[in-house]
């Protein structure tokens, strides 16, 4: 791991987006809650709170942090046709929590197409990557 005991501890912020691309006919499932596994949406949000809380059991070098929030949402937008995931982290200390966020939306949305594989095996995850973050020595950075 890097050694982050000489950095200053600061608020730090990371925001992160993905989305899965489903068929339309799977989208108004979801809308009409008619999944047999339960309610599509909340259960990706907790899971990807979960895996938020979790990111340093899961990527090797990460380093375990006490997270002050982390927000999990998923919509249901017609545009994909699929389900937009956004995730934002924070943290009060010596590094940062963009792997957190990522982490956050691919477990939600790997939660998504389990919740939906039993009625369709095209779901697509795509484009997950970090938007923004703010804090630490490398300042903002803001990337749509």
């Amino acid at each position: 791991m890097v050694d982050v005991g000489g950095k200053p501890e600061t608020e730090r912020v990371a925001v992160a987006r993905g989305e899965v691309h489903l068929q339309p006919e799977t989208v108004v499932m979801i809308r009409q809650g008619l999944m047999k596994k339960g309610d599509v949406l909340t259960v990706a949000q907790v899971a990807g709170i979960q895996a938020a809380k979790r990111t340093a059991d899961l990527i090797p070098l990460c380093h375990p942090l006490a997270l002050s929030q982390v927000d999990v949402h998923l919509e249901v937008d017609d545009a994909i046709p699929g389900v937009m995931i956004t995730a934002t982290v924070r943290v009060y200390g010596k590094t940062g929590v963009e792997m957190e966020a990522l982490t956050a939306v691919s477990v939600a949305a790997l939660t998504v197409y389990d919740m939906i594989k039993a009625v369709e095996k095209t779901a697509c995850i795509q484009n997950i990557r970090l938007v923004e973050k703010h804090g630490g020595q490398s300042g903002d950075v803001i990337n749509e």
